[in-house]
């Protein structure tokens, strides 16, 4: 796969609505990410092109086009992001964004993902109209295909000495750690502290604060304020550190982000090769993690059911459908237990505390956790 970035002149920046970007990961067809068809279904599954672009405008790292249409969700809530809720909550009521009594009005993810039990607990209180003290967008804004809109409404509810923390996953640490199969459909903005950091100056905001997680590889949690409110109008350190650590790592150039197209080259070389080996020494593979970001990997590396014969899930909803298009099984963990597999592979590594500790069956039967991020790791028995 190419790594050098493709002009594309006539598609249209979801930040700045003007022309001018470069193609900077194509991974071909790929099935919406939230399709999970039933087994009698009939096939082919639907596949839409999924193309990665950043604007030559904005900078803003997105998708060219998505004509699908988001089904309800099916997923649970994994333990690693609560854990994620509570410590990002508990910063940002370290540094004052948080005070008991204060309103709250929240953009939750639509994956499932809010934060209203950890900050009710801290004394906040949620509305639903109006202007609030504080508002949250935890892994939202990434849903809205029109990305000035989406941020224009956001800013419409924080009151004047409001704050507006922003929680995303940083595409900088996307591209330093080629996990390409972070982007799929429905994913339509990317984003880098840079390029956020200037989206919200435009709108008359400062960043206050940054904090960063190891979630999903990189997850980044921004404080924003009203230019000339109480908060004042000087960037934070963290912020200025944060821009400036990404920016020399080069995450504004169509070349560096291109690299991921040698990441999905080198991601897929190796999942074949490692399924190869495990067939050729007579193992049962199965896997673990029927998320949206599993989809493009198995279509990717061609993953079909005489390679692994089942991948489970946690989300009940799930069970008993197929992943798109290669229709290998969902079925439940206990299911998986039950299928003795040699290998499991994870395809969300930050569940591997949670699933080693919940279904310490896997490795007490011999099999082996294996972490997909994206190229195959096995994990040493506990």
């Amino acid at each position: 796969m190419s790594d050098l970035p493709l002009p594309i002149d006539s598609w249209r920046d979801r930040w700045s609505g003007e022309p001018g970007g470069y193609v900077v990961l194509d991974l071909g067809e790929q099935p919406p990410s939230d399709l999970f068809p039933r087994p009698e279904a009939p096939g082919p599954d639907p596949r839409y092109p999924l193309r990665m672009v950043i604007s030559t405008v904005s900078g803003l790292i997105q998708l060219e086009d998505d004509p699908t249409t988001p089904q309800e969700v099916l997923g649970i809530e994994p333990i690693a992001v609560v854990r994620q809720a509570e410590t990002s909550v508990t910063q940002a009521a370290e540094a004052t964004y948080l005070k008991s009594g204060d309103t709250v009005f929240e953009y939750p993810s639509p994956h499932g993902g809010s934060w209203t039990e950890q900050l009710e607990e801290r004394g906040l209180v949620p509305v639903h109209e109006g202007v609030a003290d504080v508002v949250v967008d935890n892994f939202g804004i990434m849903h809205d295909r029109d990305q000035k809109a989406a941020l224009v409404e956001r800013v419409s509810h924080l009151a004047p000495d409001g704050v507006l923390l922003l929680q995303y996953h940083n595409v900088a640490a996307v591209v330093r750690h080629g996990m390409w199969n972070s982007l799929k459909l429905g994913h339509y903005g990317l984003y880098s502290t840079p390029v956020l950091v200037r989206m919200a100056e435009e709108l008359g905001l400062v960043a206050l604060d940054a904090w960063e997680y190891p979630l999903y590889n990189g997850t980044v949690l921004l404080a924003l304020a009203r230019k000339g409110s109480a908060w004042g109008d000087v960037q934070g350190d963290t912020v200025t550190a944060m821009i400036g650590r990404e920016l020399a790592e080069g995450i504004t150039d169509p070349h560096y982000v291109a690299s991921l197209g040698r990441a999905v080259t080198e991601s897929v070389e190796a999942i074949d090769t490692y399924l190869h080996e495990a067939k050729e020494q007579g193992l049962t593979v199965a896997g673990y993690g029927a998320a949206s970001r599993t989809a493009s990997l198995l279509c990717a590396a061609d993953i079909t059911s005489d390679k692994m014969v089942a991948i489970a899930d946690g989300a009940p909803g799930k069970h008993g459908l197929t992943m798109p298009v290669n229709r290998i099984p969902i079925v439940s963990p206990q299911d998986l237990i039950a299928l003795r597999p040699d290998r499991v592979l994870l395809f969300v590594p930050d569940l591997l505390d949670e699933v080693r500790r919940t279904y310490s069956e896997i490795e007490a039967n011999g099999g082996r956790w294996v972490l997909m991020d994206p190229t195959p790791h096995e994990v040493e028995p506990a």
